[in-house]
């Protein structure tokens, strides 16, 4: 679960281990380059490399000139491609351009600012860090920038040459109820980016035999939800209806912070769950975060069809969501 890459956590451990370390970062790209804006790539001083700024083209010259600003102290801007055949000479054959910022941690990028970032990240806090490049100051941000947050999408801000760095908590995905949609949603949803955990308290129905290699819980959903945890990065499918099952972490839900809630069920039964929602004392806004019936109606037969329509509403749901 929660696959982050690891870039700055291991640039901070090897700058805390004496062998220095640069964070390289795509800040901006143009036409067909290999990596988006933000993606990174930590240089030990050593010529260690995690990470990727160009999927193996441009990675050389990157080093060799995030160790020289290591020695120097002093951060770069380098473009690569700006021509097909200048592309070409550096490995960029597709013929996209991109820039990329080198920051030597201690010198450049504070120790105490990445280790903030660092905390952030294990802590599965959305953190922003912004570099202003004309000033040269830089800070960490915890709030404002919905948009970039939801869109994951690091990038210049406009008019500007401050730039956003976004650090996102990898998705989550938490299914209540080993059925037969849950045999084709965790799959899916592992393609699409997310970690999956399953939780159903029926042993025969949430077993290895069943789900093999997924991350199965059989306590009570309530508590299996508690213990998965729901946050701004979590999907919550419930997918029973079985009211002692979903209703549980229904409830958690609804007080949770989580990007998407929906339930399996028909119109009937989504009208039923509304009303013991609303005697349980739930009001109109909150019940309506409930996506029920669960999917978009694509018109969907047969469980795997019934999983691309949730994951095709999951997905909408973060990245259009207001």
């Amino acid at each position: 679960m929660d696959r982050f890459d690891p870039i700055p956590e291991t640039a901070l451990d090897w700058h805390r281990a004496g062998e220095g370390a640069c964070l390289a970062t795509v800040i901006e790209t143009w036409g067909s380059a290999p990596r988006r804006t933000g993606s990174q790539l930590a240089i030990s001083g050593q010529g260690r490399i995690e990470g990727s700024v160009s999927g193996g083209c441009v990675e050389g010259a990157v080093i060799v000139e995030a160790i020289e600003a290591l020695e120097a102290g002093e951060a770069r801007e380098l473009e690569f491609g700006v021509s097909d055949q200048d592309a070409f000479a550096v490995g960029l054959a597709c013929g996209g351009t991109i820039r990329v910022l080198i920051e030597p941690v201690g010198t450049v990028l504070p120790e105490a600012l990445l280790a903030d970032l660092v905390a952030a990240r294990a802590a599965r806090r959305p953190a922003a860090y912004v570099v202003d490049l004309e000033t040269g100051t830089r800070r960490l941000d915890t709030d404002g920038h919905a948009e970039r947050f939801r869109m994951d999408r690091s990038g210049f801000e406009e008019g500007t040459r401050t730039f956003v760095t976004i650090h996102n908590p990898p998705l989550r995905l938490v299914v209540v109820g080993a059925v037969h949609i849950a045999q084709a949603l965790l799959p899916m949803a592992r393609i699409a980016g997310y970690d999956p955990v399953l939780i159903d308290p029926r042993e025969t129905f949430g077993s290895e035999t069943r789900f093999p290699g997924e991350t199965i819980l059989h306590d009570w959903p309530d508590e299996a939800v508690e213990k998965a945890g729901l946050d701004s990065r979590t999907a919550l499918v419930l997918l029973t209806h079985d009211p002692k099952l979903d209703d549980p972490a229904l409830l958690r839900a609804l007080r949770s912070d989580c990007f998407y809630i929906g339930a399996l069920g028909s119109s009937r039964t989504h009208a039923k769950r509304v009303d013991r929602l609303q005697e349980a004392g739930f009001s109109e806004a909150e019940i309506a975060r409930i996506h029920g019936p669960i999917g978009l109606d694509i018109g969907a037969a047969g469980p795997a069809e019934i999983a691309v329509s949730v994951i095709a509403e999951m997905t909408q749901v973060l990245r259009q969501r207001s």
